[in-house]
């Protein structure tokens, strides 16, 4: 939706919504089956301008209330308040929250006063995962030890787990393992051995690494 098509859209809403505040549920004179029928009314006008907020960029800014909060002009929704829903494009690109990175030094206690995001979506079966937190205290064999500041950013799918973080780009396959797990450089493993990994390297005339490709 435009500008002004939204701005139309939001004036008829609060007109619809102040007629049935002031006409059935602020005089006092309905009974109480009457009065939930238009509360309920209400309520659902209510969501419908929750979601055609959604779609304003708070194009005009905000004015500021007499309890203090700054609302948006054309669609009233507070400021800095995070919305319940999001509003998505069917077939175009979707855009959901902006990129959040570590924005402390400090170490927390745990990791819930650290977290800045932890979320995950299933985007038509494929499973991604944000995590976002800043440095906080743990324990490991009994020892308190300092959990980096990361951004750790997951996707599943058919068995197939891709973890990035800012230090490493881990690929896990879910099949059949034997009793232990090794982990060694190319280098590191023998010839006849290497040949079992059906892993193809891209890297430019410098042998820097561009890439990988893992056959199943």
């Amino acid at each position: 939706m435009n500008k002004g098509l939204i701005k139309k859209e939001l004036k008829r809403l609060f007109k619809s919504m102040d007629f049935i505040s002031e006409r059935f549920l602020g005089d006092g004179k309905s009974d109480t089956k009457d009065f939930e029928l238009y509360f309920n009314i209400y309520q659902q006008l209510g969501l419908a301008w929750e979601f055609l907020g959604l779609q304003c960029q708070h194009w005009e800014g905000y004015r500021r209330t007499r309890d203090k909060k700054e609302v948006c002009k054309i669609c009233g929704k507070v400021k800095d308040v995070v919305d319940s829903y999001y509003l998505l494009p069917k077939d175009k690109q979707k855009t959901i929250g902006k990129k959040i990175m570590p924005n402390s030094k400090k170490t927390f206690e745990q990791k819930s006063e650290a977290t800045l995001l932890n979320d995950s979506i299933n985007f038509h079966g494929a499973i991604l995962s944000v995590d976002v937190h800043n440095s906080y205290k743990s324990s490991l064999l009994g020892k308190e030890i300092n959990m980096a500041a990361e951004r750790i950013v997951e996707l599943k799918e058919r068995g197939i787990t891709c973890s990035v973080d800012p230090h490493l780009i881990h690929v896990t396959l879910d099949k059949k393992k034997g009793k232990k797990k090794y982990g060694g450089f190319p280098w590191e493993i023998k010839r006849e051995h290497l040949k079992k990994f059906p892993v193809i390297f891209d890297f430019d005339e410098d042998y820097n690494l561009l890439g990988l490709t893992i056959l199943r």
